[in-house]
Formats: structure tokens, C-alpha cells, sequence
């Protein structure tokens, strides 16, 4: 038999199986790619101080398309995003967001508080082991110690081996030092004065780098002194009261806080640089500022993902000063505005639109003036501290016969001096109770609560749930005090913070980018949310102190 045949019939049957395997091939569906995480080639995290969540309501016609209208348009809205915890103000509030969890679990129960180890008041970001860069004072010497827990800026490090870069940018240095983190590269803070520059702390540095002194000597900083002016007319500015009332405080020389505020040391170019961090312009500084961290820290450069944290101070100083329902307030938000469309378009620009994150949240609220609320009838007035404190003393000479068992009356909460009670063979708790009660019955003190309450009970909701969140065993006092609502101990001009209130608690969170859906939701979002959420987003590990949830209905 001829030996072509066989061979012929092998070629002929390979070549049928091959092509018949080909043809199944085709018909089976084909294997995508699986993403198990975003990679975003930057993060930029923004707290807006103070920022109230109905200013992106109250002020919505007036704001562009690129701004807030952005986030909102193409990312995802929680209207109902809430501080879970008290007290709300600035230390705790960048603490929170960046770690996922509340001051129970990080620390951070108030932006200075009295440490009962040491018998003495400390600054929850001052570090006197450390000296500052960049300046001859001690503004600089600062670090984040006293954060008992990573950020997600930390764990991005970590995740990365260091090859993600965190810079952290604020004019408070808490705004920067906190989001920033243990492991940040760099943190940047604005010493006012009479020397207005930027400077940072031993902690993360020998020397400023040459950027930020070519920025300090630039002048740019001293374009900023000048006339507070309008963006508008200021007849269009009829979302806010009006523009001369006994509600607002006043600059220096001023003999009403009407516009345009040009005081001699607004217009100064060589003094009085604090200044600037009450007007719309501290906010355009710091966005001038971390436009140059972004460009010479080649931040978002390459597939590693870096993170740059913006804290906009301006809006608690302005709102500080003026309130919440004044002029000032709204012509602030109106120029955030157009700074966030100036960010936007510099990420877009240098990092790519699609490859970026960004979420924008607050860290706390305020109340409305209550001077003004009380002329308005509505239930509202102020604490007098002092006069309590001196009511207090009496109530412990006649109950104990010294006033020695109380070490310090602070943030609403009186820390007792447990070796006096024992000494005194008291029950702690006994004594915790009597002076609860004792305080009860003040005028204007709404609710009370003790630290055996706080150890002994699991809160899930109302005023005790967010006071435990805010308490930490080793830090807090013995027994927390809650004013009535509308009352708040401050001066009667200007607006604060610092309740457990509704009106200190909502705050906004935007997020857009990179991984995030396009939508809103009205159930009710958290604080320590944000961090896990980012986490999730990235693929990377939650801070180790969270107790908040990834926002599924944000995430792609």
C-alpha cells in the first residue's frame, strides 16, 4: 500500500479536529477580565470647614456648572451624611473622616481637651518633642501622636511599600496634620501673623522643600491682602440676611461689618496675615497652594496611587465671624465655588478626567445665630459657662465639703478627681450620678450623662448614641452635659459647633471619579463611612480602628 495515504489522512484529520476546535471556540463566551479593585492614579480628599449641608441648597443658583454642580451631576449625593459622634469640631471631625471611626476608638475628643494623666489641657496636634521647618516660632511643632489609629492615607502607604505619596494641605495645621495621617510625606499649614507662609513640621522634614519656599517668597501671598469685595451684586444675595446686623462680628477698625471690608490691616502687604484667613481668599491661597504640591510632587503621575488632602479653612473663620445666615457667608461658598471648578480642571488637565477620585465632605456643622434665632422666637439663647461653673463650686462645698473632687469643667464634660472621692470614700459612680443630677436642674442644660452610663450601656440611637460614640474611656470626662437645643456657650455674634444637634451634624458627601456611581441617596450615611468606602473602592485595607461601612450604593 502506498505510504502517501495514510500520511494524507493524518494531515487531513489534524486539520479537521484543529478546525472544528476553532469553531467550539468561537462559540464559547469569551473570558473577561476581572477588576477587584480601582486604581485611581490620585485621591483628593476635601474637608470644607464648617460647611453646613443645606449651603449647596440654599446657594444652588448661583453656583457653575463646574463646582459642586460637577460633583453632584456626574458622582453620587448623600443627603443625609451625619457626624455620629460629639463633639463636632475640627480636631475630632478630620480625625473621623480619615480613620473610618469616631473619637472613642482614635481619640481625638476635641481640638484641645484636658488629659486627666497629666493634669493639664494639650492641643490635639501639638508635639513639643519637635521643632518647626520653615518658621522660628513654635507654630510648627506638630505631629500626629496623640491619632490612636492609621487613615486611609496610612494605609495607602502601607499598601503601597511608601510608593504612594500623601501630601496634606490646610491653613489649620489640625486640617493637615490629621488627614495626613502617620506616614504622610508631607503636611503643609499657613502661619498668619506678621509672617504668612507656609510651613510644616520636623516630623516630616529637615527643610521646606524648594517649591514651597519659592512660593513663599513669590508674593503671591500678599496678592491676597486686599479689599473683601462681592463676586456679585450684592443685591442678588437674597438667600442670606442683610448685610448690616447686630449678628456679625467685625473687623479690626470697622464700625459695621457691612461690604466692602478694606481695613488697613486687610490692605497691609507686610503685617497682620491672620487676616486673610477670614476672608474667601484663605481658601483660594490654600487652592494655590496645593495646585503647586500637585504639579512639583508629580502627584497622579503613574498607575500608584497617590493622595492629596485639601482642608478649605476659610469657611470656619467667615462663618465664625459672620454666621451662618450672613452675606459674607454666601459670597464665601460662591468663591469655593469657582476654586473647585479650578481644581477640577487642573486634575483634569494633569491627571486625566476618569483617573481621579474625589470626595468632599465636612467636619461639622454650625448653628445659626442664636442671638438672631431668640429675635427670630424661635427657642435659642447662650450658656453662661462661668456663671454655671460658679453655681457648681457651691453645689460641691455644700454635697462634699471641698470642691477638690472636680480636676476641670471642659467641651461639656467635668472630669473628677477619682483619688479625692476614694479618699473621701465616695462611690465613683454615686458621685457621678449626684453631680449628673445636680446639673440636670440648670437652666438651659437639655440632657446629662455619666461615663458608667457610657461604659455600661450599648446606645443605638438618639443623643446618648452619638455622645458614646464621641466618649473614650482613657480620655473623656466623667459626666457630659448636652445644652438645650439652639443653645450653644459663645459670643453673641457669629456662629459655633459642637453639639450632638442636627444642625452640627449634616454635613454634605460628594463623591465623583474614578469608581464611583452617578446618583443620590436620602438613607441616612455616616462619617466614619468614608474612609471604608474609599478602602473598598481602592482594594486596600481599612484604617485599623474602623467601625464605619463601605457605601455600597456609591461604589461602581
Amino acid at each position: 500500500m502506498s505510504v502517501t495515504k495514510p500520511l494524507t489522512l493524518v494531515v487531513f484529520l489534524c486539520v479537521f479536529v484543529v478546525a472544528t476546535a476553532q469553531r467550539r471556540n468561537k462559540n464559547l463566551p469569551q473570558v473577561q477580565p476581572v477588576e477587584i479593585a480601582q486604581s485611581p492614579k490620585l485621591v483628593v480628599g476635601i474637608v470644607v470647614d464648617q460647611m453646613r449641608y443645606d449651603y449647596l441648597t440654599r446657594f444652588w443658583n448661583h453656583y457653575g456648572d463646574e463646582g459642586f454642580k460637577r460633583m453632584i451631576r456626574d458622582g453620587f449625593n448623600c443627603k443625609n451624611h451625619h457626624f455620629n459622634y460629639a463633639p463636632t469640631s475640627t480636631g475630632p471631625g478630620h480625625a473621623s473622616v480619615y480613620t473610618g471611626t469616631t473619637p472613642a476608638t482614635h481619640g481625638i475628643i476635641g481640638n484641645n481637651w484636658y488629659d486627666k494623666y497629666q493634669d493639664k489641657e494639650v492641643y490635639c496636634a501639638s508635639d513639643d518633642r519637635l521643632f518647626s521647618v520653615g518658621s522660628t516660632s513654635d507654630a510648627g511643632k506638630m505631629s500626629p501622636h496623640r491619632l490612636l489609629t492609621t487613615t486611609i492615607t496610612d494605609q495607602l502607604r502601607l499598601h503601597t511599600q511608601k510608593r504612594g505619596k500623601v501630601i496634606a494641605v490646610a491653613l489649620k495645621d489640625r486640617g493637615a496634620v490629621l488627614p495626613g495621617g502617620h506616614m504622610a510625606n508631607a503636611a503643609y499649614w499657613f502661619e498668619g501673623g506678621d509672617t504668612g507662609k507656609w510651613i510644616s513640621s520636623s516630623y516630616y522634614m529637615t527643610d521646606l522643600p524648594q517649591w514651597v519656599k519659592d512660593f513663599n517668597t513669590s508674593g503671591k501671598i500678599q496678592e491676597y491682602k486686599k479689599a473683601w469685595t462681592t463676586l456679585k451684586d450684592i443685591a442678588l444675595y437674597t438667600e442670606s440676611g442683610t448685610d448690616n446686623n447686630a449678628y456679625e462680628g467685625l473687623f479690626e477698625e470697622e464700625t459695621a461689618p457691612t461690604f466692602p471690608h478694606s481695613t488697613p490691616n486687610l490692605l497691609s502687604k507686610t503685617k497682620d496675615f491672620e487676616i486673610i484667613k477670614y476672608t474667601p481668599y484663605g481658601n483660594s491661597l490654600t487652592l494655590d497652594f496645593a495646585l503647586e504640591a500637585l504639579e512639583h510632587e508629580s502627584l497622579g503621575v503613574d498607575s500608584i496611587t497617590d493622595f492629596l488632602a485639601i482642608s478649605f479653612s476659610s469657611t470656619d473663620y467667615v462663618g465664625h465671624k459672620f454666621g451662618v445666615n450672613s452675606k459674607e457667608i454666601q459670597d464665601t461658598y460662591l468663591r469655593l465655588d469657582l476654586d473647585l471648578a479650578r481644581l477640577f480642571n487642573r486634575l483634569d488637565e494633569k491627571v486625566g478626567a476618569g483617573n481621579y477620585t474625589v470626595f468632599l465632605t465636612a467636619d461639622h456643622g454650625a448653628i445659626n445665630v442664636p442671638a438672631y434665632l431668640r429675635d427670630e422666637q424661635i427657642p435659642s439663647n447662650y450658656l453662661d459657662m462661668e456663671a454655671l461653673k460658679s453655681k457648681f463650686i457651691e453645689f460641691q462645698k455644700y454635697k462634699f465639703g471641698t470642691t477638690d473632687v472636680v480636676k476641670n469643667i471642659s467641651n461639656y464634660q467635668v472630669f473628677l478627681d477619682h483619688k479625692v472621692i476614694h479618699n473621701l470614700d465616695i462611690d465613683l459612680n454615686d458621685a457621678q450620678e449626684e453631680i449628673a443630677r445636680e446639673l440636670l436642674g440648670y437652666e438651659q442644660v437639655n440632657q446629662v450623662y455619666t461615663a458608667t452610663q457610657m461604659w455600661q450601656n450599648d446606645y443605638t440611637q438618639g443623643i446618648p448614641y452619638i455622645l458614646q460614640n464621641g466618649y473614650n474611656q482613657k480620655r473623656s470626662g466623667d459626666v457630659l452635659l448636652v445644652p438645650s437645643p439652639g443653645y450653644t456657650a459663645y459670643h453673641e455674634t457669629g456662629s459655633t459647633h459642637g453639639s450632638p444637634m442636627i444642625y452640627d451634624t449634616h454635613v454634605p458627601l460628594l463623591l465623583f471619579g474614578k469608581g464611583v456611581k452617578q446618583g443620590s441617596t436620602v438613607n441616612r450615611t455616616e462619617i466614619p463611612d468614608i474612609a471604608p468606602t474609599m478602602a473598598a473602592l481602592m482594594g486596600i485595607a481599612f484604617p485599623n480602628g474602623t467601625t464605619g461601612r463601605p457605601l455600597r450604593e456609591v461604589l461602581e
